[in-house]
């Protein structure tokens, strides 16, 4: 059972990782389906969960690195130039300090209210739920709003500082790092595509500065798991990263020529499913 909760909690983590939908929101709602069939440590105790969910997210790291490797590789060097040569006139070192200063927000925020989401927000579907249709909802106003004529190749200095900003607010569970950064993008007048590369790129630095962050806990604590947890982490990290790589292939594909409208009805009917279904069962029983 431990690693069908680990298979099932890689897919939802490597799809909605990068689908405009909440991850953390989807793994708060999964583990709570799952509580009573999929009977296993990883749904039952939050430290375990916490750790488990932190390898998960160096699945996605994976996939992001492995599909945007040749831009990784591009802007670093152009980082590193601009670091001897300055960033005027030339458009990769300019996106590399973009991205460096839309990472600061969501840096400072996750340091600064770690504790707080940890403790009051993560394990809470009904917190999910208004979030889920709230940002939804602005996605949509977003993407039915927008000029979209804008490029990667026009990305400014304030698209990164409200962009980054957007992605600080992504912290809550069921609002959507890429969901609620795409929508800044939207606003912004970027096409669709340019949008959500802008917000995989964007989400490198954060993703791998989390799992970095939360690595020597991970470590120090790994000792203390069950003797199951090894299995369970290996098999959730891959199936993250497979299917996190898929996804971003296949989403940015779709983009070129479909609309977001799908995903915002995905997620009003979830956030509605939340708040009626408990009130179905507190009433039933």
């Amino acid at each position: 059972m431990a690693l069908i909760a680990a298979v099932v909690l890689g897919v939802v983590q490597g799809l909605t990782e990068f689908l405009p939908i909440s991850s953390s929101g989807h793994l708060i709602l999964v583990r709570a389906a799952l509580q009573g069939a999929l009977r296993s440590d990883v749904l039952e105790n939050t430290d375990v969960s916490t750790m488990f969910d932190v390898a998960l997210h160096g699945g996605t790291l994976v996939a992001l690195l492995v599909y945007f490797w040749h831009d990784v590789v591009r802007l670093f060097r152009a980082f590193v130039a601009s670091l001897r040569h300055g960033i005027a006139g030339d458009h990769n070192r300019q996106l590399a300090w973009i991205l460096v200063v839309g990472t600061v927000p969501a840096a400072v925020a996750g340091l600064t209210l770690k504790g707080v989401i940890k403790t009051h927000l993560r394990e809470e579907p009904l917190v999910v739920a208004p979030l889920l249709i709230s940002f939804g909802l602005l996605l949509w106003l977003a993407d039915w709003r927008s000029r979209r004529v804008r490029e990667l190749s026009a990305v400014s200095w304030w698209d990164g500082i409200l962009v980054g900003l957007a992605q600080a607010v992504s912290l809550a569970p069921g609002v959507s790092r890429s969901g609620v950064t795409m929508t800044m993008c939207l606003a912004r007048g970027m096409t669709r595509e340019s949008a959500a590369r802008f917000s995989f790129l964007l989400s490198i630095p954060i993703v791998g500065g989390t799992a970095a962050y939360n690595l020597m806990d991970l470590v120090r604590d790994y000792g203390s798991l069950p003797p199951e947890a090894a299995g369970m982490f290996v098999v959730g990290t891959a199936v993250a990263a497979v299917s996190g790589y898929l996804c971003i292939r296949y989403f940015l594909r779709y983009l070129r020529t479909h609309a977001l409208a799908p995903f915002v009805i995905y997620r009003l009917l979830l956030g509605a499913a939340v708040i009626v279904l408990p009130a179905v069962g507190v009433a039933v029983g």
